[in-house]
């Protein structure tokens, strides 16, 4: 079986998978946490280097105060309990997105478990928190003009992967493939740039619900991608 590189999860569902339990957002959002740490399990077993998570975008900022707050906390309270996990199967701990509007505990929870987990070699997991696909791309085109402005010469020399230096994910490879659990078929400004060429796969699993056959029936429906990149293959 050909194994994705890199997967990438717009992680939807945790409410609509509390509201059916009649339970309140926040148990929802607390059973996602169970199913994260099921799929990183199940990524290092299946031997993905790079699995990318959405688990809080830019936009979620403008979400009630009280749940915000809550997501905050589980971020604190999941990176402080995980980290044996994540050292014990060598797994390193990264992020993307603004992490200068993240609250001073959750922030410095954050890059405590991202220092701690360094040196490990194996899955490579990064947390897109704070993140937003369009905002990343115009950070990236601001720096760009920085440069430019002290050397007018590097305008002459932008491409496609001067430019993919810019962003976030510089030295991230691109998704091969994204999933998007919930049923929604929509990229919700995630890894805008990045995803030019990923395969999109959409289950009605919610998020919770989405475990390691989950995970396998995405990359088996990988597997029956002929993916050209724009090409035509040689019969």
């Amino acid at each position: 079986m050909r194994t994705p590189k890199h997967i990438g999860i717009i992680m939807d569902g945790n409410g609509r998978w509390a509201k059916r339990r009649g339970l309140p957002r926040t148990a929802g959002h607390r059973a996602g946490t169970n199913a994260t740490r099921e799929i990183v399990r199940a990524c290092g077993e299946l031997n993905i280097s790079y699995l990318t998570t959405y688990v809080f975008s830019a936009e979620n900022w403008g979400r009630p105060s009280l749940e915000v707050s809550m997501l905050m906390d589980l971020l604190v309270e999941m990176t402080r309990r995980e980290l044996e996990n994540l050292n014990k199967n060598n797994v390193r701990l990264n992020a993307i997105g603004d992490m200068s509007k993240l609250p001073p505990k959750t922030r410095k929870e954050l890059l405590n478990g991202i220092e701690n987990t360094k040196n490990n070699t194996g899955l490579n997991l990064i947390l897109a928190i704070s993140y937003g696909g369009r905002s990343e791309i115009v950070n990236a085109a601001k720096k760009f003009a920085s440069d430019v402005l002290k050397d007018p010469n590097a305008l002459e020399n932008l491409n496609e992967k001067s430019f993919s230096s810019y962003l976030y994910t510089k030295n991230i490879p691109d998704p091969d493939l994204i999933i998007r659990t919930g049923g929604d078929c929509r990229i919700s400004n995630f890894l805008l740039w990045q995803s030019a060429y990923s395969e999109i796969y959409i289950t009605e699993t919610l998020w919770p619900d989405f475990d390691k056959n989950c995970l396998k029936e995405a990359i088996e429906d990988y597997n029956k991608r002929d993916r050209r990149f724009g090409k035509v293959k040689d019969d």
